[in-house]
Order: C-alpha cells, then sequence, then structure tokens
C-alpha cells in the first residue's frame, strides 16, 4: 500500500490523502481534511458525481447542508448526497480533523494539487480559474 499524500494549500487547510481512485478500483477515495483555525475555505458547493460521508477525528466543525447546520465532533458523521449544497468552517480557536469519504471514486489528489497551483500564483486567487478548476473535478461553486 502507498503511503499518502499531504497537500497543504497554504491557506489553513491540509488535505492527507489516502486512497486515490487508482487505489479502490474508482469505488471511493479517502482523505483527511485538517482544518486550522481561520482557514480559507472551499466556497460552498455540491457535488455532481459522488457523494461524501465526512467523519469527525478531532476538535468541532461547523457543517452546513443546504438549510441544516450541523457540529460534527470526534465520532460523528454526516452523509452528503450529491446535489446537496454545502460548506464548512471551523469556528474554534483549536485545529479539527475529519476524514472525507467520496464515493464513486472520481476525485483524484489532482483537484487538490490544482487548487493549490492557483494558491502558489501569489497575489488574491483567481476565482475564475477557481471555479474553473471545481468544474472540470465535478464540484460546482453555488453563489448566495
Amino acid at each position: 500500500m502507498k503511503s499518502f499524500e499531504i497537500i497543504n494549500l497554504g491557506n489553513g487547510l491540509e488535505i492527507h490523502f489516502c486512497l486515490d481512485a487508482t487505489d479502490t478500483n474508482a469505488q471511493f477515495t479517502m482523505f483527511k481534511v485538517v482544518i486550522h483555525p481561520n482557514a480559507k475555505v472551499p466556497a460552498a458547493h455540491y457535488h455532481e458525481n459522488f457523494d461524501e460521508t465526512i467523519y469527525g477525528l478531532k476538535g468541532s466543525l461547523t457543517l452546513t447542508v443546504d438549510d441544516q447546520i450541523i457540529t460534527l465532533g470526534p465520532g460523528d458523521f454526516h452523509f452528503v448526497k450529491r446535489g446537496r449544497v454545502h460548506n464548512f468552517i471551523n469556528q474554534t480557536d483549536e485545529t479539527v480533523e475529519v476524514l472525507a469519504f467520496a464515493n464513486p471514486g472520481v476525485l483524484t489528489a489532482n483537484y487538490f494539487k490544482d487548487l493549490l497551483g492557483i494558491f502558489e500564483a501569489g497575489g488574491p486567487p483567481d476565482m475564475g480559474k477557481l471555479k474553473s478548476i471545481m468544474l472540470e473535478y465535478g464540484l460546482v461553486p453555488v453563489v448566495s
């Protein structure tokens, strides 16, 4: 089994990619998300082609799914069915960690690597390019 890959997005988010679609015959992907206090988090979005289950490991994550606000602590989980608008935020002074499972395994570590390229370009991120990358991988940003 290969070791996991850490992708530090430099905005208070770290992705520890454990299993990629290539590891699971495209059945699922699994990655840990580390969310530091005051992290810049993804825009509200939904997934076109996969469902996501989020499992709390450390700290308290505020997850919004459609109009429902959910607090995930260690051992808590929530299934986010494709098409449901969601986002998350760390509203605490402590680091939060969650494990995410996406199925089927159409999401790859390349999504996060492509995002990293935008963040490493310097200056404010190009929102058009961010949206384009999200759409390429089946994440549809929602403007409120």
